[in-house]
Formats: C-alpha cells, sequence, structure tokens
C-alpha cells in the first residue's frame, strides 16, 4: 500500500508535452521522468512551479485544462468515457479520481434542478492554476463525451480572474463566477441523463476493476469506495454482511458513510442501478435479473427499477431497441 501521494505519470507528462508546444526552458530535475507510472506529488509540485514560471502566463493553467486528452487521465480517462450516461461518468470522477493524482477530491450534490460538481484542492504550489485546469479539463471532456449536448450552466471559482475575464470566456464558452464561494460546475439535473457518445457497459465494468485493484494498491480508497466494491462483486449481500468484510458492525458502517455524505442504502441503490441496466442489456428474463442483483421476485425489482428510472424494465428494453 502506497503512503506516499502520487499523480498519474500521464497528467504530468500533459504538462512536459504543453511546455514543448510552448518552448518553455523546464529544468532537466523536472523534465525526467524516467520509467515511473506514479510520480511523487512533491515531484509533480516542482513540475507545476518550473511550468507557470517558465510561461509568466497567468492564464497557463487554464490553456493547460482545455488542451488535455482523455490519455492523460489514465485508465480514468477511459472509464468516464464508456459509461452510460453523464450522471455515472461523474460518479465514477468521485469514486476513481485518485488515480489521477491526488491531493484533492470532488463531491456531488442535487440542488433542486441543478446538480453541483465541487471540488477541492489541498495543493500548497500553484493552486490557483491547478484548479484551473482541473475545471477546464471537465468542461471540455463534459462536451465531449456528450457529443457537445452538454455544457455546464456556471463554472465557479474561488479566486479572483487571473487574467482578462474576457480570455475565459473566450476558452471555456460557457458562464463564470469569480471569487464565489467554491470551485465548481453546475449542471442541469437533467443532463446527468445523457447518454454519452462511446458508451460502452461491458468495457466500463472491465476497467472498474481495474481502477478498484489500482485504488487499493494506493491504498486512497474511501469507505464509500470499498462499499461501491463489494456490492458490485456481492450485490445479494446484506448490510451486515457488507459491513463484516470491512471489520465493522452495521451501525459503525452507517456512521462511517455519513461522515462521507453518503449512506449504505443510497451506494446500494446507485451499484443495483446500474447492475440492472446492464443485466437488462444482457439476460432475456426479468427473473433471472431480478435474482442476480437478489429481489425476493420479478415484482420487487420492476418497482425498484421503476422508482430509480421512472420507467419499467420493459420500457428500458425498448429504448434499446430504437
Amino acid at each position: 500500500m502506497s503512503t506516499t501521494p502520487s499523480v498519474t505519470v500521464h497528467y504530468a507528462q500533459a504538462i512536459l508535452q504543453a511546455a514543448e508546444r510552448l518552448a518553455l526552458p523546464l529544468p532537466a530535475e523536472v523534465r525526467e521522468l524516467g520509467n515511473l507510472a506514479r510520480i511523487p506529488l512533491a515531484r509533480q509540485d516542482a513540475l507545476w512551479q518550473a511550468f507557470c514560471t517558465a510561461a509568466d502566463d497567468p492564464l497557463v493553467g487554464l490553456r493547460l485544462g482545455c488542451a488535455l486528452q482523455v490519455g492523460h487521465l489514465d485508465m480514468v480517462g477511459a472509464l468516464l468515457m464508456s459509461s452510460e450516461s453523464l450522471g455515472e461518468s461523474l460518479e465514477a470522477l468521485l469514486e476513481y479520481y485518485p488515480i489521477i493524482g491526488e491531493g484533492s477530491e470532488f463531491s456531488l450534490h442535487s440542488e433542486g434542478a441543478q446538480v453541483v460538481l465541487r471540488y477541492q484542492a489541498h495543493y500548497q504550489v500553484r493552486k490557483e492554476e491547478r484548479t484551473e485546469a482541473v475545471m477546464a479539463s471537465l468542461v471540455s471532456l463534459a462536451r465531449w463525451v456528450t457529443g457537445n449536448k452538454i455544457s455546464p450552466l456556471l463554472l465557479r471559482l474561488r479566486h479572483a480572474a487571473r487574467g482578462d475575464e474576457a480570455r475565459y470566456k473566450e476558452l471555456l464558452a460557457c458562464p463564470l463566477e469569480f471569487s464565489a464561494s467554491e470551485n465548481a460546475l453546475v449542471f442541469a439535473q437533467d443532463d446527468l441523463q445523457v447518454p454519452l457518445i462511446q458508451a460502452n457497459a461491458l468495457m466500463c465494468e472491465h476497467l472498474r476493476g481495474l481502477a478498484d485493484s489500482l485504488l487499493e494498491r494506493l491504498g486512497t480508497q474511501s469507505l464509500s469506495a470499498r462499499v461501491q466494491q463489494l456490492l458490485r462483486a456481492q450485490p445479494r449481500w446484506g448490510k451486515e454482511r457488507i459491513a463484516e468484510q470491512l471489520d465493522l458492525s452495521g451501525r459503525h458502517l452507517n456512521r462511517k458513510l455519513a461522515e462521507e455524505g453518503s449512506s449504505y442504502r443510497l451506494l446500494r441503490e446507485q451499484v443495483l442501478y446500474r447492475m440492472a441496466e446492464q443485466q437488462l442489456r444482457e439476460s432475456p428474463r426479468l427473473v433471472e435479473v431480478a435474482e442476480r442483483l437478489g429481489f425476493s421476485d420479478e415484482s420487487a425489482f420492476a418497482k425498484a427499477f421503476r422508482r430509480w428510472s421512472g420507467i419499467t424494465p420493459g420500457q428500458f428494453r425498448q429504448g434499446l431497441g430504437e
């Protein structure tokens, strides 16, 4: 298990590629990555410091974020891209972002007709530039994975504009709020249901398995992520059985999940809903889907699925044939 915070080498390579495009003279000690798969966070700090100093451009982080490619996000980029919907992709981001880089975190909150993706950066070096790089990359990614159907309603940044606000609007093409109370992207609630243009359920599940293993090795899995991982492997297990696997009591599990802003019931329903959609694509009989997911019968499963999606399993399958 890793005890040193780190960043995927692919993200470090994105910075070096940007420096090369801009012909920036970076010191040899920050340019040499060797054959490392992960870059210690302290070394990434030094790379950011050298990059921003050499660029002498207040919006260099923003520009980097706009230019980031899916491959710079390690396996997480492919996982986000192969998710079924924007909502599922954002949930995966919350769970697997540490694979891209430790030192920051996301949370997702529903607020009426809107959903807010909040970002907290805990960096000590070039925090504003790095925050702008992350948020700009997500603005671009949301458009790309939905075939330009979705754009954020608003981007909030805690810091003041680092340059001409017109340049921000030109690069991001979405409304902005500076000196806000949080770093966040705001989407319409309905946007979460928009399907992704490269959705691939089988690939997504395969990548989730690889990502779970990597998070475990990194030692950065939240309790919520570990509960979801167990539920995907054993959807028929109840709360007490899951808690036992985590060396917790059911009551302690609930308390710890509440500290993370979640609950066992919410996590279970999220996992079962995602699995149900996949099973409905593969299995010809509803009774088989219900049994695999631990429901007492087909009727109980159909009732739960309608609560999750607003449609019946049969209507979902009819939609697949369109």
